[in-house]
C-alpha cells in the first residue's frame, strides 16, 4: 500500500486532502509545517510527498531542498500546492514532479497521485 505525506499548515485542506486519498486505498501522514514533515520522513518512508508553499518556517522550496539533501529521499516525488507562488514551483523540476495551482478540483487531484504512484485510477 502506498504512503502519502501532506504538508499543509492550513489543516482543513490537510484533512480534505487526507481524506481523499485514505477514500482510494492511500495511506497518508500530515505535517503542519516543513520541520515536523522532516521529523516524520525517514519514520514513514512515503511513496509520494505533496508539500503546500507558504507555511511557518520555511517554504515549500526550502523543505523540498531538505529533502533532496537526504540520501534516502533524493528520488521521493514532490508535488508542490500553491496559489499565487505555484510559478515558483515551476521553474524547480529538479524538486517537483508535478505543481497544483490552488485552487484544484479533487478528482483531478486524485487523478494526478494514482498516476504518481502508478496506481489504477
Amino acid at each position: 500500500m502506498s504512503t502519502v505525506l501532506i504538508v499543509d499548515d492550513e489543516y482543513l485542506v490537510a484533512d480534505i486532502l487526507s481524506f481523499a486519498l485514505e477514500d482510494e486505498g492511500i495511506l497518508t501522514v500530515t505535517a503542519g509545517r516543513g520541520q515536523k514533515a522532516l521529523e516524520i520522513l525517514d519514520r514513514e518512508r512515503p511513496d509520494l510527498i505533496i508539500t503546500d508553499f507558504m507555511m511557518p518556517g520555511m517554504t515549500g522550496i526550502e523543505f523540498a531542498e531538505a529533502v533532496r539533501a537526504r540520501e534516502a529521499h533524493r528520488t521521493t516525488p514532490i508535488m508542490l500546492m500553491s496559489g499565487a507562488h505555484a510559478y515558483l514551483g515551476a521553474n524547480r523540476s529538479d524538486l517537483f514532479i508535478e505543481v497544483l495551482e490552488k485552487p484544484f478540483e479533487i478528482t483531478a487531484f486524485i487523478d494526478k497521485v494514482k498516476a504518481v504512484l502508478k496506481l489504477d485510477s
